[in-house]
């Protein structure tokens, strides 16, 4: 029987179990503090209980092995010690580690706070059959072609029932949606901006779509669409003037990347719903596509904003705007992670819609000859 679990299961299990080792991985910050919280108050009970903490680049096994042999004297019968940052302590101490989890003799409970847990590795084999392993990872679903990504219906459905539990409001899913799109990948700040909306309303009330467009989207939500705007004009020194005032603010490239795609997968889907109507032989309103695609006419006049940046852009950019966010997302999340490479990705994102909308017609015999 595995005991590795998702942290979503994790925390709404009300199962107090704990063994002698639990192993908490993964790269989420918000969802690891949740976990590790969780586990102390499974363990210990008493919020005045001490905790033991190391520091993972600097333990040594002999004092974490001491002070998880150590019987507890005070707050309760059992010990919780945790090692922080601990892929380095897992690396040095590895055959000390696996030893210890086949005795498994301890009623204290050593926790390793990791970020990578290969599960090829005999110490995950052992943890997950005498212990317990809590993935911190956002929940992640499988393509057709075998390749991992992000189940963001998972992940929305339970950012509704944290808003309902923890901050006590009622968070609808399309509302959800749109918090995602403006604040994500980050959970940490997602929580921080339910807890902002929270104060906007009554107890048990409800967070709507446009307040979340309104408290959260505000300057960033107006800037990236100013951005996007001058590059479908094809004013490429306007829209990178918009993307480093953003820069400026507290967003990272990667942060913003979310709202990037928000905006422009909208006028992807648009511009397919329009060809498809185009092969059935009909001719359909712009704004009747862009509704079905997820626009609305708010605030008033948004609707002819938007068939307007769908004219500047032009089919032959909009055909390709989900080929080149694919793009984009592959690199942020693997070669172009850091903050450099990333602003790198998404500046090229704003050439790619600042091109001419018919570049064949530059090399054409009446364009006349181009400079260089």
């Amino acid at each position: 029987m595995s005991n590795t679990l998702h942290v979503f299961d994790y925390l709404s299990s009300t199962d107090p179990r704990s063994t002698a080792v639990c192993v908490v991985f993964g790269d989420e910050p918000f969802l690891k503090r949740l976990a590790l919280q969780t586990l102390r108050d499974r363990v210990l009970g008493d919020a005045d209980a001490p905790v033991d903490r190391f520091e993972g680049t600097e333990a040594e096994w002999r004092d974490v092995h001491d002070e998880v042999a150590t019987v507890a004297l005070f707050g309760g019968d059992r010990r919780l010690v945790i090692v922080d940052d601990a892929d380095t302590f897992v690396t040095r101490y590895r055959d000390k580690l696996e030893r210890y989890v086949d005795g498994r003799a301890s009623r204290n409970v050593l926790v390793l706070n990791v970020t990578t847990w290969a599960s090829n590795t005999r110490l995950y084999k052992l943890v997950d059959s005498v212990g317990m392993q809590i993935d911190c990872h956002l929940p992640e679903k499988a393509t057709s072609g075998k390749t991992k990504v992000v189940d963001e219906a998972r992940l929305l459905k339970w950012l509704v029932e944290w808003a309902q539990t923890s901050h006590r409001v009622d968070l609808t899913p399309k509302a959800a949606r749109l918090l995602w799109d403006l604040a994500g990948p980050h959970l940490g700040m997602v929580d921080q901006d339910i807890a902002k909306l929270a104060l906007f309303v009554p107890s048990a009330g409800q967070i709507s779509p446009e307040l979340v467009q309104d408290v959260v989207g505000g300057w960033r939500a107006q800037t990236v669409w100013e951005m996007i705007e001058a590059a479908c004009d094809g004013d490429a020194a306007a829209a990178l003037l918009q993307f480093d005032r953003l820069l400026q603010s507290v967003d990272s490239p990667i942060g913003l990347f979310a709202q990037f795609s928000w905006s422009l997968r909208r006028f992807a889907a648009a511009t397919r719903l329009y060809e498809q109507a185009e092969r059935r032989g009909a001719r359909p309103q712009l704004a009747t596509v862009l509704a079905q695609a997820g626009f609305r006419d708010w605030p008033r006049g948004a609707m002819q904003r938007a068939e307007r940046q769908l004219k500047q852009m032009g089919r032959e950019r909009a055909g390709q705007i989900h080929r080149w966010l694919l793009e984009a997302d592959l690199a942020l999340k693997r070669s172009h992670s850091s903050p450099e490479r990333a602003r790198w990705v998404l500046e090229r994102l704003v050439l790619q819609l600042a091109k001419e909308l018919n570049p064949r017609a530059l090399s054409s015999p009446a364009a006349g000859p181009r400079s260089r």
